[in-house]
């Protein structure tokens, strides 16, 4: 009982304070403090919930509070004692180091239970590099550091654990998650699943079509591609199933277009706010440059999935099974008006994005009172308490980047793999070192949040790519892109084989059906390391002929792909079409970002394609009067 109550106690603050902190309010207070002294607490606050909410047996007793405690008192110590410490120079004493290691032991412990195992080995792994690295050879080898002065930097320089990565977690996404978990209490899921059922629902393969547009819509604001798979493909899954579609393919759909929402603005898991500090550039300019990519990536899944429903002559639902548009409409307009505000605000009404969220959700939360979606005290306390549920493991996460970032710069570790990328760059060329980065995300992404990939991966290999050549912007996302892949990518796939078991289908087979589905995303990024205009970075004439020669490349492979058997001759079409596909996707990296040809090519393209519609449909109508 003691241990629900610290731990109810605990969820409250963290979203409390989060507001509190976001919204500035100690300074309106009067009230000044140093960012590292609210840091501190909040992360411990952070590590004692996650202890007491995942308790070593059954459920939490007096182990999991005295760790609690503990990790709360050691995180205090460091605000108490912050503003001194910036002026002392009585070297590390035991006052220091050693309330540091129970700190950080607690905090990577707590990471462990709530993250994964991936991470912390991660972690570890760099903490022992910090403390035994300078017994390597050069190029590797590390600046020697003892272990209490490890600790102690660790736990309270602003370069490492309280730093910019939990500043970013403790404002701004917070404010965001609150938002999304605003709308998952009080019922957006639902109304999002009906509006796409309404719109998409009686067209040919109309579920898969509304799995595509619901989860789009949520995962927009979701930060977590399983939970848009358990919010949304409870209603969409059996409905592909009932319409014709393979389990495996169901469940592929429902998962790639989940993951979508981590890669789709204006959220996209947390981890928009964290390049745009990286990078120092508007949120708003981050947004932009991933709407493109977002577009056609789900444009190449709503393509694939329509090639399959007219193969295979899946209808759509019967409109009498459908929510209509109006009522629906009617009701869901609580929904949709706080996110045009939320754009509007983040775009031309020069806000911040924490700031712009937090009036978003006020408004939500108002629209929600006042249509009686919020009665119960169950509901409230899913809003309050599963918020602050919702924020633990980013913190965390937050706490285990900021080591890893500290560990870079104390042993100089991201000049070394800087230097030796680099030197592996120049031996293998850019498309090797590309490969290679894409394929070190993935890996390391196995089990890990995408947020989490992302701040490593920017540490270590962001750098090495821009010295190459590459555009920082197009650097940053290239690695985002591969680290949100690893929740599609066998033999982890984590998005894949939840969406599977709600299939209750083979695991594999759908983990290979999801990469099958998202393919347009292994591919994309390479095109905008050689032409950034995809991002958005160059001209309009540049932008429009690489998103059309994409598109036509997409419409060709996607065509490719729906052939269902591939006999002798009929593979070499099938191969013929990628080979196209390939050269008109290049043709602006090849004959120049304003090129003539390229537009004919990708005009080409994309006629072939409704020629090869066209004829497809005259077929089946003919099939269809026999």
């Amino acid at each position: 009982m003691i241990a629900t109550c610290l731990q109810r106690i605990c969820h409250a603050f963290l979203l409390v304070g989060g507001i509190i902190w976001a919204l500035n309010l100690f300074s309106v207070a009067g009230i000044s403090l140093i960012e590292a002294e609210w840091l501190g607490p909040y992360l411990g606050v952070g590590i004692a919930a996650a202890f007491l909410g995942h308790p070593y047996g059954s459920k939490a007793g007096a182990l999991e509070i005295v760790a609690a405690l503990a990790a709360i008192a050691s995180w205090v110590w460091l605000a108490l004692n912050f503003e001194f410490w910036i002026v002392d120079i009585a070297g590390v004493t035991p006052s220091k180091y050693i309330p540091a290691v129970v700190a950080i032991v607690l905090l990577m412990e707590a990471v462990r239970k709530v993250c994964g195992l991936s991470i912390t080995l991660l972690v570890w792994a760099l903490i022992a590099y910090g403390l035994f690295g300078y017994l390597l050879e050069p190029p590797l080898q590390a600046d020697r550091v003892s272990l209490e002065a490890l600790a102690f930097y660790l736990y309270s320089d602003t370069n490492a654990i309280p730093g910019l990565v939990l500043a970013i977690i403790a404002s701004i996404v917070i404010a965001f998650l609150l938002l999304g978990k605003l709308m998952e209490v009080s019922g957006a899921t639902a109304a999002f699943t009906d509006l796409a059922l309404a719109f998409m629902g009686h067209r040919r393969g109309g579920p898969a079509k509304v799995a595509i547009l619901a989860s789009a819509m949520f995962g927009s604001i979701s930060s977590s591609p399983v939970a848009n798979i358990m919010s949304t493909g409870i209603v969409t899954i059996p409905l592909m199933k009932r319409t014709g579609f393979q389990a495996h393919n169901a469940a592929a759909i429902e998962a790639v277009a989940s993951t979508g929402g981590q890669i789709s603005p204006p959220v996209m898991g947390a981890t928009a706010f964290l390049m745009a500090e990286f990078l120092q550039i508007g949120y708003g300019q981050v947004v932009l440059a991933a709407l493109l990519p977002a577009i056609l990536y789900y444009l190449c899944l709503f393509l694939q999935v329509d090639a399959i429903a007219a193969r295979q002559n899946l209808k759509g639902l019967d409109r009498s099974e459908l929510p209509r548009l109006r009522p629906t409409l009617k009701t869901g307009w609580i929904f949709i008006i706080p996110l045009v505000v939320l754009i509007y605000l983040i775009f031309w009404g020069n806000t911040t994005p924490g700031f712009a969220a937090l009036v978003s959700s006020a408004l939500l939360l108002a629209f929600a009172v006042y249509t009686g979606r919020l009665r119960s005290r169950e509901e409230w306390a899913r809003l309050i308490f599963g918020s602050g549920e919702s924020i633990v493991p980013l913190v965390l996460i937050a706490g285990a980047a900021g080591a890893v970032v500290g560990i870079m710069n104390i042993s100089g570790l991201g000049q070394s793999l800087s230097f030796v990328l680099v030197r592996l760059g120049e031996n293998w060329g850019l498309l090797g070192m590309l490969i290679v980065t894409g394929l070190l995300a993935i890996v390391l992404g196995m089990g890990m949040p995408s947020t989490a990939i992302y701040i490593i991966l920017a540490a270590i290999l962001a750098p090495t790519l821009a010295a190459m050549g590459v555009s920082v912007l197009a650097a940053h996302f290239f690695i985002f892109y591969f680290g949100v892949l690893s929740f599609l990518t066998p033999p982890v796939a984590v998005s894949s084989f939840v969406a599977a078991g709600l299939a209750e289908t083979n695991m594999w087979k759908t983990g290979w059906a999801g990469m099958r589905f998202s393919f347009v995303a292994y591919l994309i990024p390479f095109v905008w390391v050689y032409d950034p205009a995809l991002l958005m970075e160059g001209s309009w004439i540049a932008t429009g002929i690489v998103v059309a020669t994409t598109v036509a490349a997409i419409m060709i492979v996607t065509r490719a792909m729906s052939i269902e058997t591939v006999h002798w001759r009929g593979r070499v079409v099938y191969i013929a079409q990628w080979l196209i596909a390939i050269a008109v996707c290049l043709s602006p990296i090849l004959l120049g970002a304003e090129s003539v040809w390229a537009a004919i090519l990708a005009a080409g393209g994309i006629s072939l394609w409704f020629f090869a519609q066209r004829e497809r449909n005259a077929r089946a109508a003919t099939s269809a009067a026999d």
